[in-house]
């Protein structure tokens, strides 16, 4: 078993990771990990920008569970949406949640489009690398070239069902190795216990990130 990590409390976050958050919001984000049993644990890196990657994703629970984590620590995190979304009566509140507007016709548009929005002021981008919850045979990419774009680290976690914890285990800086460093972040997930474990990813059962 690996070493146990520390708990993550508002008061050990370092002073440059961006903050955002009404105090209710901050209770309500507690209150619910609370009433589920669950904690988080591990270590953030004290820098403006950085890129989650969370994995694996098997259950809309782990949307909660991610949503009542980042509520609770007041940490700035955005995620990308459809344009579309934006241009319906439900844009005013996807900006609110800290939406990135992205038009997905392209692939490096995307990654053009969220890099920019990143930069306009400080951030974190969480995103699920496997893109499903239903056992994807690859990871796609586009958390990994928004990191290498912005020159910015990959902040590792999973949310381990057995243990009840949100688990921030590692970090990873972009080499340019694409399949190296995906393979270090699986590895580094090994011992994530998700809610579905017949949903796992591919590469979770052997095969390469980006086979």
């Amino acid at each position: 078993m690996k070493q146990e990590l520390p708990a993550v409390t508002q008061g050990v976050l370092g002073g440059q990771i961006p903050r955002r958050g009404h105090w209710l919001l901050v209770a309500l984000g507690k209150l619910i990990l609370r009433l589920m049993g669950w904690r988080i644990v591990g270590k953030l890196p004290n820098v403006d920008r950085a890129v989650l990657a969370v994995a694996p994703h098997t259950s809309n629970i782990d949307g909660l569970i991610g949503l009542s984590a980042i509520q609770s620590l007041r940490v700035y995190v955005r995620f990308m949406g459809k344009h579309t979304l934006f241009e319906s009566r439900f844009g005013k509140l996807m900006y609110w949640l800290g939406g990135i507007p992205v038009n997905r016709d392209s692939a490096k548009d995307l990654v053009e489009q969220t890099a920019a929005a990143m930069r306009q002021a400080p951030c974190w981008l969480g995103i699920a690398p496997e893109g499903t919850r239903k056992g994807a045979e690859r990871w796609k990419t586009g958390f990994y070239r928004i990191a290498e774009a912005l020159d910015v680290p990959i902040v590792v976690l999973g949310f381990c069902y057995r243990r009840k914890q949100v688990r921030i285990v590692g970090m990873v800086h972009p080499s340019g190795d694409v399949e190296k460093d995906l393979a270090t972040m699986v590895a580094m997930l090994s011992d994530i216990v998700p809610r579905h474990p017949e949903r796992l990813s591919e590469p979770f059962k052997g095969r390469s990130p980006l086979a």
